[in-house]
């Protein structure tokens, strides 16, 4: 099994405890997100020093108020690590509007322009702006789109219609998202990734506590139940995806 988007080195253990845990529940690769200077820099050193460690490069619409040439300098040259196998996450967050808008949209086309650029796939955030996020990646997006911790579930069909990946957190796990549920439901196989975002979003029967690589589990054993079919076929389904979408090797 993979997680496919996890930011392993703001969880609350070292990396090396949460790697370990993750691989005893059965989880052996990651993609660990670089979405500041700093996060970079740390997801490169953990993707160095473990085996089945990915990582990407971006900054996440939070702290799109730091965009610059330096930092897409630093984009740039963090993507040309070994096992760097997307850019972001990027996107639009109208939801917290922790940086002002109009940098959260300066900040989302300049990495669109540099994962074209670099033929890599873009790891896209999209809080509470669907329309405005979906139409900027309709006229800007490489050919690899991931909507991690989907939840455009109005626009579904759209998604779906352009290849878009659609990738599932934890929150699918909660009693209250019947209209995830449903997504979940509606995505086809290839097209359908699962992710812990730890430590955040942790799933149903750890709802409270600190997520971690480990609790994709959880996730897996209630999409499988979504989709009737069993955790083993579905993890098969999910790192099958996973490769061919980030190209791993």
């Amino acid at each position: 099994m993979i997680d496919t988007h996890t930011h392993v080195t703001s969880c609350r253990d070292e990396p090396a405890v949460v790697i370990a845990r993750a691989r005893t529940a059965g989880v052996d690769r990651f993609v660990t997100i670089g979405s500041s200077a700093t996060e970079m820099a740390a997801a490169a050193a953990v993707a160095d020093a473990f085996d089945g460690v990915y990582m990407t490069a971006g900054l996440h619409p939070h702290e799109a108020a730091d965009w610059s040439d330096a930092l897409a300098a630093e984009i740039r040259r963090r993507s040309a690590h070994p096992r760097c196998v997307a850019i972001g996450e990027t996107g639009l967050d109208w939801f917290r509007d922790r940086a002002p808008r109009a940098a959260q949209v300066t900040a989302f086309r300049g990495q669109l322009a540099l994962a074209r650029e670099l033929a890599l796939p873009v790891v896209i955030h999209c809080r509470e702006a669907e329309d405005d996020c979906l139409a900027i990646l309709a006229e800007e997006a490489p050919p690899t789109v991931v909507m991690h911790c989907f939840a455009a579930t109005s626009r579904l069909a759209d998604v779906v219609a352009r290849g878009w990946y659609c990738s599932f957190a934890g929150n699918v796990t909660y009693p209250s998202a019947t209209a995830l549920q449903d997504a979940a439901r509606q995505v086809p196989d290839d097209l359908l990734l699962l992710e812990t975002d730890a430590p955040y979003l942790s799933p149903v029967p750890h709802r409270g506590r600190p997520n971690e690589p480990a609790y994709v589990m959880e996730t897996l054993r209630m999409v499988a139940a979504l989709r009737s079919t069993t955790p083993e076929t579905l993890g098969e389904l999910v790192d099958a995806n996973a490769t061919r979408a980030f190209c791993l090797g």
